[in-house]
């Protein structure tokens, strides 16, 4: 799986912003009212979410995303371990309880 798989999963749910689309990075605003929509494709393509919303975040989990902004309890973390790279998908609300931001990373083992 790439992030341009990824990408093109995406591009059948409502986006506010497209923030970043780079090799190995991609980030992008939803409404927050289509939150269940997105847990439902990321599910189908990363696996069910290792950290759901409202759960502690585990260490491992916390060190795993640190480069990328780090991991609350608020936020959800999908991921999924293909050969020599980890697909991260962290969904990160807002306070505004509006939009969310999702940041979609392939990081190297």
């Amino acid at each position: 799986m790439e992030i341009k798989e990824i990408i093109e999963k995406c591009a059948s749910l409502d986006i506010y912003e497209v923030r970043c689309i780079a090799d190995g990075y991609y980030e992008v605003v939803f409404y927050t009212k289509d939150t269940d929509q997105w847990n439902k494709l990321f599910a189908e393509i990363l696996g069910l979410a290792v950290k759901p919303y409202g759960v502690v975040p585990k260490e491992e989990d916390i060190t795993l995303t640190q480069k990328h902004g780090g991991l609350r309890e608020n936020q959800t973390l999908f991921k999924r371990e293909i050969d020599d790279t980890i697909m991260l998908a962290m969904f990160w609300p807002w306070q505004d309880e509006v939009r969310t931001t999702i940041k979609v990373v392939s990081v190297k083992k």
